[in-house]
């Protein structure tokens, strides 16, 4: 993809449910002081969604504006979450152009919709929907080989059927070397510790991880 730096056309816009500062729950920037900039709009409904808020509503901005809001925080780590951010193609150029600012930039997908045309300075963390998610089906496998060594896959775990099949899965799927693996305990549906004990017994070279947010502010808004 090309990434030359232009300006944002003023009159391009995208549909934003909230733009905030937080503390990273997940991935591998946990506990990092980051901006989360959340879209509008998803075409999954996993029965664990958090964010049933951003399905809809939201405003539409233009593409200047939220970086320049995105700016005012002051911070290095930007994150492009929703809903699903790549339900709009404008996600795509919002995502360029916060690269070409600078800031160190991640996305937070479902990976149900085609990401090659993500820029590629963009680190990609892709949640594989397991069964208990009730979307597994919308997975697009082929997802996966866009995926390079900055990039990671995330398992949200509901159970012990979940867990045997992200396992099992982790071993088929074709992803870049170095890729890191992400296995998540489902918030109140699977104790971590269980999930923790799991992992350990088969020795999974998978990087546990909580939701870090919801123990410091559970399901608040914007946090």
């Amino acid at each position: 993809m090309d990434t030359t730096s232009d300006s944002p056309d003023p009159a391009q816009k995208i549909r934003i449910t909230e733009i905030f500062l937080s503390i990273q729950g997940e991935s591998t920037n946990t506990g990092k002081p980051t901006v989360f900039v959340r879209t509008t709009g998803c075409p999954l409904r996993c029965v664990y969604c958090d964010t049933q808020y951003a399905f809809s509503g939201g405003t539409l901005v233009r593409i200047d504006e939220v970086l320049d809001q995105v700016d005012k925080f002051g911070v290095a780590a930007v994150t492009v979450t929703g809903g699903e951010p790549l339900a709009q193609k404008e996600t795509l150029l919002l995502l360029r152009h916060l690269c070409d600012r600078n800031f160190e930039v991640s996305l937070e997908t479902s990976g149900a919709i085609d990401l090659s045309e993500v820029d590629g300075r963009v680190v990609k963390v892709v949640d594989v929907k397991t069964p208990g998610s009730k979307e597994v089906g919308r997975n697009l496998w082929s997802n996966l080989t866009h995926l390079g060594a900055h990039d990671q896959v995330k398992f949200v775990i509901c159970d012990r059927a979940d867990y045997e099949w992200s396992r099992d899965k982790i071993e088929s799927i074709e992803v870049a070397s170095n890729v890191e693996i992400l296995f998540s305990p489902s918030y109140e549906q699977l104790e971590p510790r269980v999930l923790a004990e799991w992992i350990l017994a088969d020795a999974l070279d998978v990087r546990f991880q909580i939701q870090l947010h919801k123990y410091l502010w559970s399901d608040e808004p914007g946090r």
